[in-house]
């Protein structure tokens, strides 16, 4: 067994009416004047927003709303969100939202405090030492970011999609109601099952694999989304199994599912690109990606493709082809991706043939022009993410 850090800070308040808390739960973490910041209209509309800006001024917390967040967070929000806590003086941020607001949120509090231009901390040319404190209250299971260190930003300059991680951004704590995901539309709900199971899977395909308890546990977590996105998808106010599609989210991306181990994270790379390039949701492109990474990879360590495909797709193990067993499982969470609704080429996803100028354009982006290498399972330069592209066509 590898030796680990395992760091998981954040306060959950998980259940029915957990929103209640809000306010006594920012001033449990020190916060007098809030940034509320949150995406589009669905947290207006749904009457959470009002609901928690009443909680906060009932218990005399200033706040300050920043919305339009959009899917893909932009780099010029965040921009706008640091000017405004300079100017007001804001010494908490609360995201309303799902991940893309919690990682606008964690740009911001890179930012506050920082006297460069905050994309230093995404392109690597500089570390954050502190960060004003940030909380959510989630409304969209997918990313993860609710428990997570990682932050991701698109800079409108180049349509340049990158991470940037650092434990300091964990947030202080996360209110998780799962009827609050009850008019999530079927497409979303998919797409954010995708993003869980991809979290996870990035972890359980590293070079590392005698993580026996670790690994266990993340078969489980992938079988019970393979279970529960069916039943929600059926019935959308299925509270039991929208609930454990909502902590599953959580536990998928705090590092229980890893152990920050040398997970692979490959995938979410190429995956990037097309949604920088193409605006498309990320859940969605990683369906597209991950089944032509695994074909292109398998190679490497074909025995962890066959447990996968076993105990997680539930393929029969012919023990005479492992090879013919590691496919199987590999087109069997191609055809779950289809049931769900999900793309599985790029043409459905953008809706249209991709050139080989964009494909060798976005392989050139996603390795800095081919002077880094993505992966762990198999270390991806350049030509080898132009084929991953090309195969998934």
């Amino acid at each position: 067994m590898k030796d680990f850090l395992f760091y998981a800070p954040t306060e959950v308040q998980f259940g029915k009416q957990s929103e209640e808390l809000v306010a006594q739960l920012v001033k449990k973490y020190g916060g007098t004047k809030v940034l509320l910041h949150y995406g589009g209209q669905s947290a207006k509309r749904s009457g959470l927003l009002d609901k928690v800006c009443g909680l906060l001024k009932e218990a005399g917390v200033e706040y300050v709303e920043l919305g339009g967040v959009v899917p893909n967070p932009r780099l010029s929000k965040v921009k706008e969100g640091i000017a405004l806590c300079r100017e007001l003086g804001v010494d908490f941020i609360l995201a309303v939202g799902g991940g893309s607001v919690i990682d606008s949120s964690k740009a911001i509090a890179y930012g506050v405090p920082y006297e460069g231009d905050v994309w230093d901390f995404y392109v690597g040319k500089a570390e954050a030492e502190t960060c004003l404190p940030v909380a959510t209250v989630l409304t969209i299971p997918a990313a993860g970011s609710e428990m997570s260190e990682a932050s991701v930003i698109t800079n409108e300059d180049g349509d340049i999609k990158l991470g940037y991680s650092n434990n300091i951004s964990r947030p202080k704590f996360a209110i998780m109601n799962p009827e609050r995901t009850f008019t999530l539309p079927a497409y979303q709900t998919a797409a954010g099952v995708t993003d869980i199971m991809l979290h996870t899977m990035e972890r359980y395909f590293n070079p590392d694999c005698d993580m026996t308890v670790t690994d266990a546990i993340a078969e489980a977590l992938m079988r019970t989304m393979m279970d529960s996105v069916f039943a929600v998808l059926e019935n959308p106010e299925d509270y039991r199994n929208r609930a454990q599609i909502m902590w599953a989210g959580s536990l998928a991306h705090n590092d229980v599912t890893g152990n920050r181990l040398n997970g692979d994270w490959a995938t979410h790379q190429i995956e990037h690109e097309l949604s920088a390039m193409f605006d498309v949701t990320h859940g969605a492109g990683l369906a597209v990606v991950w089944p032509s990474w695994a074909r292109y990879v398998m190679k490497e360590n074909v025995s962890r493709f066959v447990r996968f495909a076993v105990n997680v797709t539930g393929v029969e193990n012919d023990f005479t082809d492992p090879e013919g067993t590691a496919l199987k499982g590999i087109e069997a969470m191609k055809r779950f991706y289809r049931a769900i609704g999900m793309p599985t080429t790029i043409r459905e996803l953008i809706g249209r043939d991709i050139t080989e100028e964009e494909i060798k354009e976005m392989a050139s982006k996603c390795t800095r022009g081919d002077k880094i290498a993505h992966g762990r399972f198999k270390k991806l330069k350049a030509a080898d993410i132009e084929e991953i592209y090309r195969m998934a066509r």
